[in-house]
């Protein structure tokens, strides 16, 4: 098809920019949904999938829809894994993490360390009257918590970070067509260098131990160690980036609806109800991506082989024939986990429980601690506050005050 067909058939999908995907979404969106659920985006240069049926159909259907491509540009920086991977294949590399992710283990090996990492950073900046959430608060958490998952707490959290701003940056320009940094395969090789030990350690001592002590059990095909630190990799940047995400988002949805700040301040056990009301306002990721295997009809639109299928997880998340009145938070919802932030199918998040832990630990402990914490009201707070993003969502800064 032309681009001047696309154009034609898909009006709306056409008009919208990148400027309104990074910033207010919603209604361009809500849009789609109605008229165009599968739509062509040349913004995008891709598909984009808005219902909540739809996007569920897609990530279950991993025959139809797969990750393993070509364009898939982790893939490139770090090599295959779970994240690029379908079929057999996708299983081998994703079972050595599964039992160590499981919500019991992460829950009898997490707790501790991050109602400790938590607290301290609380406590450090408790005295201050006032913060930037994400970078002080979130973002520390979510690092301490996969520099302990991969066992890196003899490394230097801040060498850890340049690592992967540098691998994610090196992803970026490889999603834009430029070859893989010379940056990026160093810091990547560092990492690997580094994490090397953490995996041949007591399987006790952390989670990428533990998966490599698991790795092959049951099956014919172990991963070798290169393999096993390609998912290490890329279970690091999902832990920091949406985690941090996730946090700030949290607290940018409690801060700014003050019917469900004194609910949950009423009743602390309406933490994880706000939280996962949180998920499905806002997903710190907001598509996940697959390509299509062979020609195929969705939505009303015929889509062909080899074309890259975005589902707006933001989309989903916000479906009126699922969630009524979706772009308000609402703590009464009766079907809040009907959200798809943590997608669906094969590749559903492997560090959910994680995150959720982490989310818990952060609301709890700083509604505690800060009881009149509030947004600091000036208009570039208030603006910063907002979450924002193309592939990632969240506030760009999270200032906030109390006393």
């Amino acid at each position: 098809m032309t681009s001047s067909t696309l154009a034609d058939l898909f009006p709306i999908g056409n008009s919208i920019s990148i400027e309104t995907l990074e910033n207010n979404v919603y209604p361009a969106l809500h849009q789609l949904r109605t008229h165009e659920p599968v739509s062509w985006l040349p913004a995008l240069n891709a598909w984009l999938v808005t219902k909540h049926d739809l996007s569920i159909e897609v990530m279950r259907d991993a025959k139809t829809y797969t990750v393993d491509h070509p364009g898939f540009s982790t893939a490139q920086v770090v090599g295959p894994s779970m994240l690029s991977l379908d079929g057999h294949t996708h299983q081998s590399h994703r079972m050595p993490f599964e039992k160590p992710f499981r919500k019991r283990e992460v829950t009898n090996r997490f707790t501790e360390a991050v109602t400790q990492q938590v607290a301290t950073l609380l406590h450090g900046f408790k005295k201050n009257g006032g913060a930037e959430l994400r970078r002080d608060f979130a973002g520390p958490i979510a690092v301490q918590a996969m520099v302990t998952a991969l066992g890196l707490e003899e490394t230097p959290v801040q060498q850890v970070l340049t690592w992967y701003d540098t691998i994610v940056q090196a992803v970026t320009l490889v999603a834009k067509g430029e070859p893989v940094s010379a940056a990026g395969q160093a810091a990547f090789q560092a990492l690997k260098t580094t994490l090397m030990p953490s995996l041949h350690a007591d399987p006790n001592s952390s989670l990428l131990a533990a998966a490599g002590a698991s790795n092959g059990t049951g099956a014919n095909n172990a991963l070798d160690e290169d393999q096993i630190v390609s998912n290490a990799a890329v279970l690091l940047f999902g832990g920091i980036e949406t985690t941090e995400g996730m946090i700030a988002n949290a607290l940018y949805h409690l801060l700014t609806t003050p019917e469900a700040l004194e609910m949950v301040r009423a009743d602390n056990a309406l933490i994880p109800t706000a939280i996962e009301e949180s998920l499905r306002m806002e997903p710190a990721a907001a598509v996940v991506d697959r390509y299509t295997t062979t020609e195929v009809t969705i939505g009303g639109a015929t889509v062909p082989t080899d074309a890259l299928l975005e589902i707006s997880l933001l989309g989903a998340n916000r479906d009126p024939e699922v969630f009524s009145n979706p772009d308000q938070f609402d703590l009464t919802r009766d079907n809040l986990r009907a959200h798809v932030t943590f997608a669906q199918g094969p590749h559903v998040c492997l560090g959910l429980h994680l995150a959720r832990l982490e989310t818990q630990q952060a609301l709890e402990q700083a509604l505690t601690a800060l009881p009149n914490i509030k947004l600091r009201s000036d208009a570039e707070s208030q603006a910063d506050a907002k979450p924002r993003g193309l592939i990632f969502r969240k506030p760009k800064a999270l200032n906030a005050v109390w006393g």
